[in-house]
């Protein structure tokens, strides 16, 4: 089993950074594939980016070129480095982690507004 714990999120402005981190525990963090999600009021939970217990990556096309998935093994976190942020970006951002079962971390909230 995995425990995830999100933080980073905030307020910013259009155009501004953020970076979330998402600490995990309870298992081999390694070995598991990993992603951001987000769910922005009214709509349905999706997906963001992930990354791979060997490091391939994949986004949104909404995000390519403006978010940075990666992950520390060695300290068991997960990253996300968001620029150039959009009004749009705004959402609960939330950790998963998968292997033989889907986990979920609490989120952070993220809102782009000026």
């Amino acid at each position: 089993q995995v425990q995830l714990v999100e933080s980073g999120g905030g307020l910013v402005q259009p155009g501004g950074s953020l970076r979330l981190s998402c600490a995990a525990s309870g298992s081999i963090f390694s070995r598991y594939a990993m992603g951001w999600y987000r769910q922005a009021p009214g709509k349905q939970r999706e997906l963001v980016a992930t990354i791979a217990s060997g490091g391939s990556t994949d986004y949104a096309d909404s995000v390519k070129g403006r978010f940075t998935i990666s992950r520390d093994n060695a300290n068991n976190t997960l990253y996300l480095q968001m620029n150039s942020l959009k009004p749009e970006d705004t959402a609960i951002y939330y950790c998963n982690a998968q292997r033989m079962y889907a986990y979920w971390g609490q989120g952070t909230q993220v809102t782009v507004s000026s």
